[in-house]
């Protein structure tokens, strides 16, 4: 045990709170797959916990692996990763996939493995890591706001319009993260005016264009309508979740109903993902629920002193990057589960089953626990770093 302990660097508080989701997740998931079991006619509820425990592993093995990666190579990979990205969800969009009348083309399905993947989630990771890269090297400079359009928001822009049609939601957390990682970082308040200004026109733009040409994105803009609407009416799909997630909420009590009891797991579309929240406080009750909002805080106070520990300006801002969206998306599904935001589709990270998720936050938190890790980076290393050389370094 005490050489396996000798292989695992960085912070061990993070490497504790991760354990500890992960292992928590174990139960709810069992409990609420019985909805795509005996509703859906999805499998077996031992099946899902065994896929979910490997793809728990699997991100595991992958948080080992990045963090033992000296974090100054994903400066340089990001740069090599943003072309890949834009490509992949190029790839995505293309495949038209629709459900239930909207617009869905989120996922590509990795062959052999049987898992898709949603590629958003990875280009938000590379989209992340591009801006730190950004904010350190010019840290020092005076920043021109036309030169950082071209260099800095013509990419991010890219990226969040191919994000946009098939997932709104991801799309605001990821502009509104690049909002605050640019502030972080030191980048002109007035320019921060600018892109907002820029991405609400732009928006406007997107929804005027889709409401003209329905054909283009079948109803993925009445599906935004749908759910704002629904989020103050009381009908409709969403509302229906919204209705059976309050009853979950509302029969847990202080202390629940116990592992496994929950009811509403049989009636709660997306019980297992979406709304795993509410399965949660119906089964441990408010005690549970606000342990849950704790482990998650702790990790957000874990990622910030990762943060101010740094040594360099880009590992400071790639850990804020790719560290405080994995605690936001916790909040905003545990908000949507209360009813306190409209439906957005955004998992709760390491607890919910779904493997891009679990594979996401986990390379995630590998990057951070590679900052942590690291006492020898300098300046000098991180913003003279070329691609091309990282690449070299790679394959040999």
């Amino acid at each position: 045990m005490k050489s396996i302990f000798q292989h695992i660097k960085g912070d061990r508080a993070i490497w504790a709170i991760v354990t500890v989701l992960a292992i928590f997740s174990f139960m709810p998931v069992y409990s609420a797959s019985t909805n795509l079991v005996y509703v859906v006619g999805n499998g077996s509820t031992i099946g899902h916990l065994i896929k979910h425990v490997v793809l728990l592993i699997t991100g595991f093995a992958v948080i080992y692996g990045v963090h033992k990666v000296p974090y100054r190579y994903f400066s340089g990979g990001s740069v090599l990763m943003l072309p890949i990205v834009v490509l992949l969800l190029i790839f995505t969009m293309a495949q038209g996939t629709v459900i239930e009348g909207a617009n869905a083309s989120r996922w590509i399905h990795i062959p052999f493995v049987g898992i898709g993947f949603q590629t958003s989630t990875l280009a938000g990771l590379v989209l992340m890591v591009y801006v730190a890269r950004y904010l350190a090297r010019n840290k020092e400079k005076q920043i021109q706001f036309k030169d950082s359009l071209l260099q800095l928001w013509l990419p991010v822009g890219l990226v969040l319009i191919l994000v946009l049609p098939a997932n709104f939601s991801t799309t605001a957390i990821f502009f509104t993260m690049i909002l605050l990682l640019v502030f972080i970082g030191g980048y002109p308040l007035r320019y921060i005016g600018y892109i907002l200004g820029i991405g609400l026109f732009s928006l406007l733009f997107f929804i005027l264009v889709a409401k003209a040409f329905p054909d283009a994105m079948p109803n993925r803009v009445n599906t935004w309508q749908s759910r704002l609407e629904s989020f103050s009416k009381s009908e409709g799909a969403e509302s229906y979740q919204v209705e059976k997630a309050k009853i979950a909420i509302a029969t847990g009590g202080p202390i629940g109903k116990g592992p496994g009891k929950s009811v509403q797991k049989n009636f709660l579309p997306q019980s297992s993902s979406d709304f795993i929240y509410a399965i949660i406080v119906e089964e441990y009750g408010l005690l549970g629920a606000l342990l849950v909002v704790f482990i998650y805080f702790l990790l957000l106070f874990r990622i910030l002193i990762t943060a101010k520990k740094a040594t360099t300006i880009f590992a400071t801002l790639m850990v804020v990057g790719v560290g405080i969206p994995i605690v936001f998306q916790a909040m905003i599904n545990m908000a949507v589960a209360v009813n306190i935001l409209p439906v957005t589709g955004q998992t709760l990270p390491l607890i919910s089953s779904g493997g891009t998720s679990i594979w996401m936050t986990c390379f995630a938190l590998g990057m951070i626990l590679s900052v942590s890790a690291s006492k020898n980076e300098t300046e000098e290393t991180i913003l003279d770093d070329n691609p091309l050389d990282i690449l070299h370094e790679t394959i040999d």
